[in-house]
């Protein structure tokens, strides 16, 4: 006979700054702090201090959480961080991370008008890959959908899996916006999974980040699928409070979504009795 024993993953469990809009960078980390997470991702947008590697060392060094990951600046409300250039972007995410002792840059594949842009991304992200050791991740995104119609708005492809890149971010609310298999897209990636964004969605054709456990997408599953095989990377909680009606509402998201994420991530395996 064997015993049960519980094997937990050396993977850090990360909040994303995001998650507390539209509350401040600097009220994420405190939240991060006070709840126990194992460090923050910095979504950089239009508040200031994302924006400010030495803001954000202070924040890091003062709360004592380490900041694991850089989102670049990728979003429409972005377009003017940072540069108006986006691989500009790239660069400065690049080393604002390396700065900040961050392992992974996260990184939307290009809107399809930004088309000099996306004709080189896959390229070019190999390019930068090799110029650094820290992670570009390339995130899943989706169709954009109004009523009855459907715009592919991202290029080479909103599926990133269709393209080579050396490292994917999966993210789960994505998929469910996509209204694709999770976990099919999870096993195309394969050892390639470098990150993750955990949240949930019901498939709303509007992109939800719902606290993991609120909507359809196999976010226990995937949890313990990257325990059973040893996942090294980050899983980030990249969820939606902003209809929260007051911080303790909001926080008590941000823990429940934290209490989800360390429970499944660790899985039953047996070993031989010594």
């Amino acid at each position: 006979m064997a015993d049960p024993v519980v094997r937990i993953p050396d993977a850090k469990v990360a909040l994303s700054t995001a998650s507390v809009y539209p509350e401040s960078t600097a009220t994420a980390f405190e939240i991060a702090a006070r709840l126990g997470y194992d460090g923050v991702e910095v979504m950089v947008w239009t508040d200031p201090v994302s924006q400010d590697i030495e803001a954000l060392r202070r924040l890091s060094d003062y709360h004592r959480i380490p900041i694991l990951a850089v989102h670049a600046p990728c979003l429409l409300i972005t377009q003017r961080v940072w540069s108006t250039d986006p691989w500009v972007k790239l660069q400065r995410a690049r080393a604002a991370a390396e700065k900040l002792g961050a392992s992974t840059v996260v990184v939307h594949p290009p809107f399809r008008w930004q088309r000099t842009y996306a004709r080189d991304f896959v390229e070019g992200i190999w390019r930068m890959a090799g110029e650094t050791d820290v992670r570009f991740a390339v995130e899943n995104m989706y169709p954009w959908r109004y009523r009855d119609r459907e715009m592919l708005a991202y290029a080479p492809d909103w599926d990133v899996t269709k393209d080579d890149y050396r490292h994917f971010t999966v993210d789960l609310s994505h998929t469910a916006t996509a209204r694709t298999d999770a976990m099919d897209m999870i096993d195309r990636m394969g050892d390639r999974l470098g990150h993750v964004h955990l949240a949930d969605g019901k498939g709303s054709a509007k992109d939800e980040h719902l606290v993991p456990g609120r909507g359809t997408q196999p976010c226990a599953e995937l949890l313990e699928r990257l325990a059973a095989t040893g996942f090294d990377g980050h899983v980030v909680i990249e969820v939606n409070t902003r209809r929260a009606m007051s911080g303790a509402e909001r926080e008590a998201d941000l823990a429940e979504a934290l209490a989800f994420t360390r429970l499944h991530l660790a899985s039953a395996v047996r070993v031989p009795r010594s």
